[in-house]
């Protein structure tokens, strides 16, 4: 069965992240999720992905992690989501607490999709050079997931390394909070099987997401890993039944249904829109 959820950018300007992840429980959505940048950089040299200027709430984003505890606080069914959570701009033991801390007080809601980033002045000045920016991730998961299911967890790799530790609390979810790769990149259909829980695209023409579900499947298995233990989730712009559902037909479980940074009575208005076409593809 297909979950449905809503994703937006929760900025300063725009609706509360509390009064939205409310007003989407209420509307029976599955699931809200949060993107993040910690800044922009003044600097114009990376090309935003999607081409054109930079959307102005990129840089008025409010902190991913306070912002994901305030839409906990006031729900108690959604899942609680990051879209995503940029790994190259967190120290991997601070931010294995804050999750397991969100997943015990959500009683085990938190979703942590996560990614590398695409602004290579910006994780730059987190002290992660571009071309690494990959290597740093996966360590950083890793590690985390050692601190997440060991009492006394260690790790020791090229870009994380530190010796036994005692971190809690653990989360509630057994192993920890899934963790879903959010990149289209060939490469991380690779590091999907590795070191994730599942993948979690931007939606892309079908075809191309045919060709990488095909492409996941040989990863998992060369890997030995059966590919049903992967979830399948997607972010959709521009959202109508049409694209939902390929996407469902192409095996996707969860849709996260992009929605536009407003003021509260404008995003409650769209949020209105999107729940009534999710009640067509129930």
């Amino acid at each position: 069965m297909t979950s449905f959820g809503v994703i937006i950018f929760p900025t300063d300007y725009s609706i509360r992240p509390d009064t939205f992840a409310a007003a989407a429980e209420e509307r029976g959505f599955d699931s809200v999720f949060f993107p993040e940048h910690t800044h922009i950089p003044t600097s114009r040299k990376t090309p935003f992905p999607m081409g054109g200027d930079l959307p102005r709430e990129y840089s008025h984003a409010h902190d991913l992690m306070i912002a994901m505890t305030a839409a906990a606080m006031v729900t108690s069914r959604v899942k609680i989501g990051s879209g995503v959570c940029l790994m190259t701009e967190h120290d991997p033991i601070h931010l294995a607490k804050q999750v397991a801390s969100l997943d015990v007080l959500s009683q085990g809601r938190v979703i942590l999709g996560i990614g590398a980033g695409w602004n290579a002045e910006e994780m730059e000045h987190h002290g992660v050079a571009f071309k690494k920016r990959w290597r740093v991730t996966g360590e950083r998961v890793k590690a985390m997931k050692q601190i997440w299911t060991n009492e006394a967890a260690e790790f020791h790799g090229e870009t994380v390394n530190f010796d036994p530790i005692w971190c809690w609390p653990k989360p509630a979810q057994a192993g920890g909070p899934p963790v879903w790769m959010g990149s289209l990149s060939m490469k991380s259909l690779e590091r999907v099987v590795e070191y994730c829980d599942g993948w979690f695209p931007v939606d892309s023409p079908a075809e191309a997401l045919a060709r990488r579900l095909e492409l996941l499947r040989q990863a998992a298995d060369r890997a030995g890993r059966r590919f049903d233990t992967i979830a399948l989730g997607a972010v959709v712009f521009g959202a109508t039944a049409d694209k939902c559902q390929r996407l469902i037909d192409l095996g996707f479980t969860h849709l996260v249904l992009g929605q536009p940074s407003f003021e509260e009575h404008k995003a409650l208005q769209r949020l209105d829109q999107t729940a009534e076409l999710v009640a067509k593809l129930r």
